[in-house]
């Protein structure tokens, strides 16, 4: 089903939905912004319907600063897993952003707080289009996405740690906006810290199992212990085991982050690193 009229929206989001929901088969995405790259895997994880194979072909300096944002990245490699999206990367010449199905071809345009995807569905232009920026597509580097898929994140972390610390896991990732621990959100080393303080898991399990699903490396996590331990959100206690040194059982550190409910954890971590 192509795009016969041209499209008029408060934000990309919308003429993403409607490009998305045209095909079942092919979309390839050209020179797309970090608006775009994220409203695709906002829209894309949102859709209730079949979707068509999301072929995009991105500036790789702007595709790794938005997968630098764990849960854009995290869904992106759901996306992935599932065989929707794949990326590649490229120097494009196209000025804006290209929506190309095998039935019309949207360029995307900003008119200051709105945004409109000029359509043609010219067949023989769209075909044309259609060949010229599926062998782009081809010939452009894939993009190694190093984040674990939300949904093997998840399901391990229920299965290693426990479902309560899942539970807690998922309130805070819903209170954030974003997960990137540069003052925009923590990120997930953090996060993961933090809800397993909040449930007394052991430094070891946690990290262990942050290590195995591809999160970050057992240094790092400690690394990331020991400046959430100096800072006084968590605090570790020693526990005795049969052979070789004790392990540490994390504990939540500051009395705001003892009472906080899960869904709060977040915002009272962020205002404590900010003083």
């Amino acid at each position: 089903m192509a795009i016969r009229s041209n499209l008029l929206a408060e934000g990309v989001e919308d003429i993403i939905e409607s490009v998305l929901s045209s095909t079942e088969d092919e979309v390839l995405v050209a020179n797309p912004t970090a608006e775009v790259i994220e409203g695709i895997v906002s829209v894309a994880t949102a859709l209730d319907t079949t979707l068509p194979e999301i072929r995009l072909v991105a500036d790789e300096s702007v595709l790794k600063d938005v997968l630098d944002d764990f849960i854009i990245a995290s869904n992106a490699a759901n996306l992935v897993a599932d065989g929707v999206l794949s990326m590649h990367t490229a120097d494009d010449e196209v000025k804006n952003t290209l929506f190309v199905t095998p039935n019309s071809v949207v360029a995307l345009v900003g008119a200051g707080d709105k945004v409109a995807g000029l359509v043609t569905d010219d067949a023989e232009f769209v075909e044309t289009a259609f060949e010229a920026h599926h062998a782009h597509w081809e010939d452009a580097p894939e993009f190694k996405l190093r984040t674990p898929p939300l949904a093997k994140v998840r399901e391990t972390l229920a299965e290693d740690i426990g479902d309560e610390t899942l539970a807690d896991f998922d309130a805070v990732l819903g209170s954030l906006s974003s997960a990137r621990g540069d003052g925009d959100g923590l990120d997930e080393v953090t996060i993961s810290l933090l809800v397993a303080a909040r449930n007394e898991v052991l430094l070891y399990d946690i990290s262990k199992w942050g290590e195995d699903v591809g999160i970050a490396s057992k240094a790092t996590f400690s690394r990331t212990k020991t400046k959430l331990e100096e800072l006084d959100l968590i605090d570790t206690e020693k526990v005795p085991i049969d052979v070789g040194r004790p392990r540490l059982r994390l504990k939540l550190g500051a009395d705001e982050l003892v009472a906080a409910e899960a869904d709060e954890l977040a915002d009272v971590a962020q205002d404590l690193l900010a003083r």
